[in-house]
């Protein structure tokens, strides 16, 4: 169990017993999938910070859309009557936008049905994982004594900053294991773009430290260029 690919040319002396050589294969394969674990989920934490930082895919309401018994846990039950219609107000002004930028009025009252439709799909499935979820419980009396969801319980701002937080972060390791079911992770875990990570990341550092070493280069001009005014004015 604790023998590497590189610790195998110890055993060249065996290599013609079967045994070893059924040993030998299990510890290469064994390396291998670990290897192959480790990229996948490399590439789709890259794939992770490209849909942060250029799609909507991680945005609330999508993810809401994804899961929103979820999002209700951790978000939706603790959102006063002002932010659900804000929330409501702003998925309308989305589709308003999306209508206008699209060349018309009947876009955007097409988009404005489009936005009601998925509220009506969220509400529904909502409803049918809080049933399935509620029936799970009542065969658990552990769970229906403690009440893992406090009733009447009023979480502070601050609270519910960690609750927001805790849901996205959840949202994330699902993603990263795979777990979104619609998401095509072929796309992902196929593409070669994605193993680019660590070199974003030094080209990022590369380019910080060219900007200090730039800095740097000119706090020395500046500081000769102060000598010299003060040689000459000594001189005079």
């Amino acid at each position: 169990a604790h023998l590497k690919p590189e610790h195998l040319p110890a055993f060249a002396h065996v290599s013609s017993d079967p045994r070893a050589q059924h040993y030998s294969q299990l510890v290469e394969t064994r390396a291998a999938g670990c290897t192959n674990r480790t990229r996948v989920r490399n590439q789709r934490y890259a794939a992770l910070r490209a849909l942060q930082k250029e799609g909507e895919y991680f945005s609330e309401e999508q993810m809401r859309m994804r899961e929103p018994l979820l999002y209700e846990q951790y978000i939706g039950q603790f959102l006063t009557d002002e932010e659900v219609l804000e929330r409501s107000q702003e998925a309308m002004l989305d589709g308003a936008q999306e209508g206008q930028a699209g060349g018309g009025g009947s876009c955007g009252l097409a988009n404005l049905l489009l936005n009601s439709y998925q509220e009506r799909l969220i509400q529904n499935r909502l409803q049918e994982e809080q049933d399935r979820e509620d029936g799970a419980q009542e065969e658990d009396e552990d769970d229906e004594d403690d009440g893992v969801q406090q009733r009447g319980w009023e979480p502070t701002a601050e609270e519910k900053a960690l609750l927001r937080e805790e849901f996205i972060s959840q949202m994330h390791q699902r993603f990263l294991d795979g777990k979104d079911k619609d998401f095509n992770y072929s796309e992902v875990d196929d593409n070669p773009d994605y193993d680019n990570l660590d070199i974003v990341s030094r080209d990022a550092e590369d380019k910080y430290f060219d900007e200090d070493d730039d800095e740097d280069e000119e706090e020395e001009e500046e500081e000769e260029i102060e000598k010299d005014d003060d040689e000459e004015n000594m001189a005079q």
